[in-house]
């Protein structure tokens, strides 16, 4: 994981990804932006609103699925380096998204 200086001080953490990573995310962002377009073809064309709404339910699963991969691949790499390398302030990190993450 690299740190990086950006304008105003601000902090912001990169990672490097391996292909497989990269492309396994991507393609589950392209599938969901794909539904996403579709539910506004929807709504443009005047679907009947319980279909939309199980179109809208299917994306939210999509992202669902794509926040378990992301987390458990970052707790599998950046939580598990820093804690090795004695970084503990990690855990309050992702204690502090897990917490987001279940608003």
């Amino acid at each position: 994981m690299e740190e990086r200086r950006e304008c105003c001080q601000k902090t912001h953490k990169t990672k490097e990804r391996s292909e497989k990573e990269y492309k396994d995310l991507v393609n589950r962002l392209s599938r969901i932006e794909g539904q996403v377009r579709g539910i506004k073809k929807m709504v443009e064309n005047g679907a009947y609103c319980p279909d939309i709404l199980i179109q809208v339910s299917a994306v939210n699963a999509a992202l669902n699925s794509f926040n378990k991969v992301l987390l458990a691949n970052h707790i599998r790499t950046c939580v598990t380096e820093d804690i090795l390398e004695g970084r503990k302030e990690t855990v309050d990190e992702l204690v502090a998204t897990l917490q987001k993450l279940m608003r």
